[in-house]
């Protein structure tokens, strides 16, 4: 039978001698034996590492003897091995160009590649550190006879060695301006049709919007694809080989096409959700005429804020916001808005936001990659001489 407590001896006999008042000694012995918990000495057991911050582990103990762990031993248990495909069944070929938009299509890549035991190749002009954490088993430097790999049929050329040489199953690219007409020159060639804007790949099947959204059109994945900008997620899985391989020879192309120049649009004539580039007004800017002046001078198509549309200042279509459109520039320079949260929700998937605003703390200025603060009556003046000499010394 358990012997039942008794608090007052137990409290008597942690009762240390004092004079002034009682004091009792927290360290004494429990009746059944057990020593009294240390939370001290237990925290520093527990202690990973103390610079440059704290870190405990929660589960399990410090080393016999010692308070710490080091962080270099923890590293090496917890990275994950990478994944190696030795002898795959296919290719998937993702031409790429180091961008964020070639991560997700790697993350497409491996939907289509670990289907069936295939392998991820990416072949690119450029090198990338991360291409193993992207989940890529093999890379391939992509160049070209010519000078410049930039130039359309160049790379059209280098990619077409590429696929001479690895024989892919699938080939990526991406659904951009360049990457897209590059698409369609190496689909012109091969004589194949291209598959564009995929924005779903599931059970074998590549999906993409039909009909202004309305319907989705279903295939069998095609062996030339384009991959729609934002519609796949990268690869979170564990790291791949990437393990490099030799480029192919690639000679210099006939050129199908005698000359190819830009078309030039008026910015304006392109809508918010397909810009590049955006200059936007908001209740800071008053002189509209150098506005409009200096929107000509960096191509950049103009939008402005709900406060300005409202006041007429340009139609309400141009309004960027969670009641406007939400867009994706790659660049949005904002002149005298302050970032009500409504329009910082129409930009959360901008590239890189530019921002000219007086006040030092306003929401826009904390949102922006490079903040002016400054009057934007003061800035665009500027702007609009420094570029215009900038054009009068080129010509």
């Amino acid at each position: 039978m358990r012997k039942r407590r008794d608090p007052r001896a137990e409290r008597a006999a942690k009762l240390l001698p004092a004079k002034a008042r009682p004091r009792y000694g927290l360290t004494a012995a429990r009746p059944e034996g057990r020593p009294r918990r240390n939370p001290r000495a237990e925290r520093k057991a527990a202690t990973v590492a103390e610079s440059p911050r704290l870190r405990i582990a929660r589960k399990g103990g410090g080393l016999p003897g010692t308070g710490a762990r080091h962080v270099e031993d923890l590293a090496v248990k917890v990275a994950p091995e990478p994944r190696i495909i030795a002898d795959p069944v296919f290719h998937v070929l993702v031409i790429a160009r180091a961008r964020e938009i070639d991560r997700q299509m790697i993350g497409a890549a491996r939907a289509i590649a670990d289907a069936g035991g295939g392998a991820v190749c990416v072949a690119s002009p450029f090198k990338a550190e991360d291409w193993a954490q992207a989940g890529a088993d093999r890379v391939m430097p992509l160049s070209g006879p010519e000078p410049e790999i930039f130039d359309p049929e160049a790379r059209a050329g280098a990619v077409l060695a590429a696929i001479a040489s690895l024989k892919p199953a699938h080939v990526l690219f991406a659904e951009t301006q360049d990457d897209g007409d590059i698409a369609r020159r190496v689909a012109a060639r091969l004589g194949e049709r291209l598959f564009a804007g995929v924005e779903d790949i599931r059970e074998g099947r590549a999906i993409r919007r039909a009909n202004g959204g309305r319907d989705a059109l279903s295939v069998e994945v095609p062996r030339l694809l384009t991959i729609a900008v934002d519609a796949f997620a990268r690869h979170e899985g564990a790291p791949h080989e990437a393990r490099e391989i030799e480029g192919p020879e690639c000679e210099a192309v006939q050129k199908g096409i005698v000359e190819a120049n830009a078309v030039p649009v008026d910015p304006d004539t392109v809508a918010l959700a397909e810009a590049d580039f955006l200059l936007s007004g908001g209740n800071g800017v008053t002189d509209w005429d150098a506005f409009a002046e200096l929107a000509g001078l960096l191509g950049a198509t103009r939008a402005g804020s709900r406060v300005v549309c409202d006041q007429g200042h340009l139609p309400r279509e141009r309004q960027v916001g969670a009641s406007g459109t939400l867009v994706t520039a790659g660049c949005y320079f904002a002149l005298g808005i302050s970032g009500a949260p409504q329009h910082l929700q129409g930009i959360q998937r901008v590239g890189r936001v530019v921002a000219v605003n007086t006040d030092l703390h306003a929401d826009m200025v904390k949102r922006a990659d490079l903040a002016i603060v400054a009057d934007a009556q003061q800035v665009m003046p500027a702007l609009i001489r420094l570029l215009t000499s900038k054009r009068g010394r080129a010509e």
